[in-house]
């Protein structure tokens, strides 16, 4: 089998429903037009899937100058993307930084869906965020991510936890379990646990850290139904500290152009 990227994802808006794409822009804070928006409490604080599985269900739409937000049996709900205007202060897992706030508009939908008042607020500068320096270079930028650019995830690894789950009598879980940018395959399952270096297609990527993984990957991202799996198998097969890991973030070292069909090559292994 050739190593090379078979999906390529991106979330507008974060912890709402993903965009699959044959091909994406690379910039240094992630792939263009990912998760620059997010839901936030009336504090600043992120409002996620978490703790509301509902926003699985949101589907956003950008173009045009325009977000539009849908979520079944509802009607949409469409806003200009904010230039300049209102900056708030919001965080992210404990990085501070501002953005700007979307209209009102957008702020009474998301509160109908979430049942407490939420707002929605848009990146309009993805330089103000840093990555967390211990496992990045002091000039390496986030969007509203987790914590990296980028999430990789390889098919193989998927395919064993797939198996690990079905010897234990669950149903294996889908990839868009675990939200990913860029999904692999053709290595071996949990290859990329070694890996420091990748080149896809002409794009090198630094491998920051693995992906600890949260309850979101045990919601059903087309029924918003939440279970216990994968995260109990998680906890027995992939548990590294406190973490159960799945995936890897990674970093753009060269921005630029990936697409589905692209050769995927490691260039650096852990020693």
């Amino acid at each position: 089998m050739s190593l090379q990227l078979t999906e390529v994802w991106r979330y507008p808006v974060k912890s709402c429903r993903g965009e699959q794409l044959t091909e994406a822009a690379v910039e240094p804070w992630g792939l263009a037009g990912d998760r620059r928006w997010m839901i936030v409490d009336g504090a600043g604080d992120p409002v996620t899937a978490r703790e509301c599985p509902p926003l699985v269900l949101v589907s956003p739409r950008v173009e045009d100058g325009k977000i539009t937000l849908a979520s079944p049996g509802l009607p949409e709900v469409t806003v200009p993307v904010p230039s300049g205007g209102d900056l708030v202060p919001v965080n992210v897992w404990g990085s501070d930084l501002l953005a700007t706030l979307a209209d009102d508009a957008a702020a009474t939908w998301l509160t109908g869906i979430i049942g407490e008042p939420a707002r929605l607020v848009y990146l309009d500068d993805p330089t103000r965020r840093a990555t967390n320096p211990k496992y990045s270079l002091d000039t390496d930028r986030v969007s509203f991510a987790d914590g990296y650019p980028l999430l990789l995830t390889s098919m193989s690894s998927l395919d064993e936890l797939g198996d690990w789950l079905a010897a234990d009598g669950d149903q294996p879980v889908p990839m868009n379990r675990f939200r990913p940018n860029a999904v692999v395959t053709g290595f071996g399952p949990w290859a990329e646990d070694r890996w420091r270096r990748v080149r896809i297609g002409a794009v090198t990527f630094r491998v920051a850290k693995p992906c600890g993984r949260c309850v979101v990957t045990t919601t059903d991202q087309f029924t918003g139904v939440r279970g216990s799996q994968p995260l109990r198998m998680l906890a027995r097969k992939r548990r590294f500290g406190q973490s159960l890991v799945f995936g890897q973030n990674v970093i753009p070292d060269t921005p630029g152009q990936i697409r589905i069909g692209d050769p995927v090559e490691i260039l650096e292994y852990a020693s």
